[in-house]
């Protein structure tokens, strides 16, 4: 049995089936990446897993708990970490500042921003947001406010601030969108090294098949709100029918 198990799940919206049957299992500490063209389902299934919708029927399930029903606030807790397309950031702190946040939610399970400074005065706190700058190489530039950062920065902010909340799976929607090829190729890079140093599972939905190749070890190919085919990159590259559900979903 895998930590994330989606057994039988549709959702329909009107006569629009978005999600048809889908069974997904993600094994514990891979990368398993979720592709598809237009249109497949991606996102509605990803909204299923982190709460944002509640299937029509089915079930998913998280390290042997059922996640619907609950808040994303509470799938979060449960050691899910969700990467947004758009890096989910406080601009007007700086990327210190940012990564305390969430250091200090784990531990206490609240923050408010108006206690902003009561928590920089706590030094296991500092400690270990700087911990978590130094791991994702963004310790020189901890007191820059953040809003300054390029695209690629704030997303290394994004992964420090997720990282900090020592999460069993981070779930990344679509982490390299809008990216210089260069700072693609650093987060690759940087998913990496998150991988290497810790036991963690990692699902991304990508559309840039070279990140996609880079860092999965396992592909379910969703086409028409249903998975088509799951297995190795090396055997999804040739498959005909995976090649057809991008050429048919074009246009």
């Amino acid at each position: 049995m895998g930590i994330l198990e989606v057994k039988g799940v549709n959702k329909r919206f009107g006569g629009l089936q978005a999600l048809g049957d889908v069974n997904l299992s993600i094994e514990e500490n891979t990368v398993h990446a979720i592709i598809g063209p237009n249109g497949a389902g991606k996102s509605t299934l990803l909204n299923c897993l982190v709460g944002k919708l509640i299937p029509d029927s089915g079930s998913v399930s998280f390290d042997g708990q059922s996640v619907l029903g609950r808040s994303p606030h509470e799938i979060n807790q449960m050691g899910i970490s969700r990467v947004f397309q758009t890096p989910e950031i406080f601009g007007d702190l700086t990327v210190f500042e940012n990564v305390m946040i969430p250091c200090f939610a784990k531990r206490d399970g609240t923050f408010k921003l108006n206690g902003i400074g009561s928590v920089l005065s706590q030094r296991d706190i500092r400690d270990q947001a700087m911990a978590m700058l130094e791991d994702v190489n963004m310790a020189d530039k901890a007191h820059v406010h953040s809003a300054s950062l390029s695209r690629g920065d704030k997303r290394r902010l994004e992964m420090a601030m997720c990282l900090a909340q020592e999460p069993k799976m981070l779930l990344l929607d679509e982490p390299t969108a809008g990216m210089a090829r260069a700072d693609t190729n650093n987060t690759i890079d940087l998913l990496k090294e998150i991988k290497q140093k810790r036991d963690i599972t990692i699902a991304i939905i990508e559309h840039d098949m070279h990140v996609v190749f880079s860092l999965a070890e396992r592909i379910t190919v969703l086409a028409q709100g249903t998975p088509l085919v799951e297995d190795t990159p090396e055997n999804i590259k040739g498959h005909p029918k995976v090649q057809e559900a991008y050429l048919g979903g074009h246009g």
